[in-house]
């Protein structure tokens, strides 16, 4: 099945300002794509990276550079593949080869993987209807796009597919639940988990 990942390659991960200055966050994103990448691999995908600024990718793939808005350039894809096609975020850096297989595989004219805070992480389409539409509440939008053109529609509940690494909080997932690529540039870039007053979080050394 082919897997778009998108890709903002110009200045990505703005939120994680506080915690990365802007060349390390764009290194640490191109990690977390990386890692997303060899999932996809790995889980049987066939991944082309959606990018909308060239990018030099360590990992297999096939990069092709578009700069339009999200839900174009993702809807104009699933027109002309008319195949199933399965799309999945770059900064999921806790995802796995064995959780991708499963979510690929899952049965549904539209497979549903939800983000925090109602965004959509990851989607497989086999409808030849359903178009995307990113913006705002993706999730609920996305379950009614369904209902409209007649598709059956599986939710996929993952705590890893819903863990987008968008916040310095969020560091810390990376840290605990992965060992690819992301973890192992936060380890180098001197980050530590730390527990402080019952709660856990990323500490940087210095």
């Amino acid at each position: 099945m082919t897997v778009l990942v998108p890709y903002a390659a110009a200045r990505p991960k703005t939120r994680l300002a506080d915690a990365l200055d802007p060349v390390e966050r764009e290194s640490f994103s191109r990690a977390m794509l990386a890692d997303v990448v060899d999932a996809v691999v790995h889980a049987g995908g066939e991944p082309t990276v959606v990018a909308t600024e060239p990018v030099e990718l360590d990992a297999e793939a096939a990069v092709v550079v578009d700069d339009r808005p999200l839900s174009k350039a993702v809807n104009d894809r699933l027109a002309e593949t008319g195949e199933p096609t399965a799309v999945v975020m770059s900064d999921l850096a806790l995802v796995t080869p064995r959780l991708l297989s499963r979510f690929l595989d899952a049965s549904g004219d539209v497979v549903v993987a939800p983000g925090r805070g109602g965004g959509t992480n990851a989607l497989v389409v086999r409808h030849p209807a359903f178009r995307v539409d990113y913006h705002g509440t993706s999730y609920l939008d996305h379950l009614e796009i369904a209902r409209e053109v007649g598709a059956s529609v599986r939710e996929f509940d993952s705590m890893r597919l819903s863990a987008d690494i968008d916040e310095p909080e969020d560091l810390v997932e990376v840290l605990l639940h992965t060992d690819g690529r992301a973890r192992e540039w936060l380890l180098d870039a001197g980050f530590e988990v730390e527990t402080r007053d019952g709660r856990v979080g990323a500490r940087r050394e210095g």
